[in-house]
């Protein structure tokens, strides 16, 4: 691992807050671009279960634009080209990637842990690439109106980053723009995600994203030896379905997808079960003088689609595209921080859009159904139509202003 050598004061082109997707893409892109870049990770690794594992087209897209391909594909990962309902019993194909104008005409499931390692590792090759993990950004160094660096705590105690630029690429829970006291705007969704695995079997069906019933969403994702499951419940209830108890729980999931059966009692306890709270938001202005946010950290997302580890990404290559040559000359005005947001604004906003007209048109009413639940016009339509069904993929795995590597 290439670590920088002073344990109390860094200087440094661009400090990193954040080694997730929009961050390590980042650190890697201006590493690759000759720029002195230090990437701040928290944690000890990227181990961390129910993260984002989807990747898109567009993302893969971006992969072969660096070379990095094939080598990529050939870590252990999963493909679909369709994206499916069950509805009521009823199968739907409502998504087909097959006919999109990318190279890679699928969605790959591979976790997140391994994109970041495979990123980490082709990044090192720079030697002006420095990953420091257990290294929390704790507060911004500011002077004279402007951000100049960091402030940082590990296990061997507290050290400084002083950077020309910042960028905040910490997640959803941002301390960076809270500290920066930057406006967020809060959207809003109806839902909460538990995330949970259970054991795979050879027999069970093929992939099968979304399964759906009155009152209940299920979503599946095949990880070769077991299913990542995620169990939609409307917004605030997760207490009140603790309380029903694990086997009314387990139950719940073994009548939405019946070919589990026993595998459910797999979840020994609550501990085995993680809560997403969902929050769709974004910053008004995703900068300030020497800083900018990208990434969750600019505009949290919903699950929906799995969209948002493609729409860091695209932020990244966008950052590295605007900001790269103005940054190996050293500090850069605000003005090139809002370029960034101008060209990443409009798609969000649009990927938003879209993420709230399926919280309420599907997500929401399914959630609080009692009922029978047929799926909805637009639904039937995608599925009985297959020229219809490339619209959501284009969407999905391109989204709105793909970025390409400068």
């Amino acid at each position: 691992m290439n670590t920088p050598q002073s344990p109390e004061t860094l200087h440094t082109r661009c400090c990193v807050v954040g080694g997730g997707p929009a961050g390590m893409m980042l650190g890697f892109l201006l590493a690759r671009q000759g720029i002195d870049v230090v990437v701040l990770e928290k944690h000890a690794d990227f181990l961390r279960d129910f993260r984002g594992d989807t990747i898109h087209p567009s993302t893969l897209e971006i992969m072969d634009e660096l070379g990095l391909l094939q080598e990529f594909l050939a870590r252990p990962h999963e493909e679909t080209q369709n994206v499916s309902l069950v509805v009521g019993g009823e199968i739907l194909k409502i998504g087909d990637f097959s006919h999109l104008p990318t190279r890679c005409k699928f969605i790959a499931f591979m976790p997140q842990w391994d994109f970041l390692d495979f990123m980490a590792e082709h990044a090192r090759a720079y030697p002006n690439f420095h990953l420091q993990l257990l290294a929390e950004a704790t507060d911004l160094i500011e002077e004279q109106g402007k951000v100049a660096g960091v402030r940082v705590m590990t296990p061997d105690g507290p050290f400084d980053v002083w950077a020309d630029l910042v960028v905040a690429a910490d997640g959803r829970h941002s301390v960076m723009r809270e500290k920066a006291g930057l406006e967020v705007l809060d959207i809003g969704a109806p839902m909460d995600v538990l995330w949970m695995k259970v054991p795979k079997l050879p027999g069970d069906p093929a992939q099968l994203l979304g399964r759906i019933e009155a009152g209940q969403m299920l979503v599946l994702i095949d990880r070769g030896d077991y299913w990542q499951c995620a169990y939609l419940i409307p917004k605030g209830t997760v207490e009140q379905l603790r309380q029903e108890g694990l086997p009314a729980f387990r139950a719940k999931l073994a009548g939405m997808a019946p070919f589990l059966g026993s595998r459910v009692e797999e979840l020994q306890s609550w501990d085995d079960i993680k809560l997403l709270a969902v929050a769709v938001d974004r910053l008004k202005q995703w900068f300030k003088p020497g800083l900018l946010c990208i990434g969750d950290a600019a505009h949290a997302m919903s699950p929906a689609g799995g969209v948002g580890i493609n729409l860091a990404i695209q932020d990244a290559v966008a950052s590295a595209n605007i900001l790269g040559p103005l940054l190996k000359h050293g500090p850069i005005g605000s003005e090139s921080l809002a370029l960034v947001q101008k060209r990443r604004e409009w798609p969000t906003r649009m990927t938003q859009r879209l993420q709230v007209l399926l919280h309420n048109r599907l997500i929401e009413p399914v959630l609080n159904s009692k009922g029978r639940v047929s799926a909805p016009l637009f639904i039937r339509l995608l599925a009985h139509w297959p020229l219809f069904r490339r619209l959501p993929a284009r969407l999905i795995g391109i989204g709105f202003r793909p970025e390409h590597v400068r």
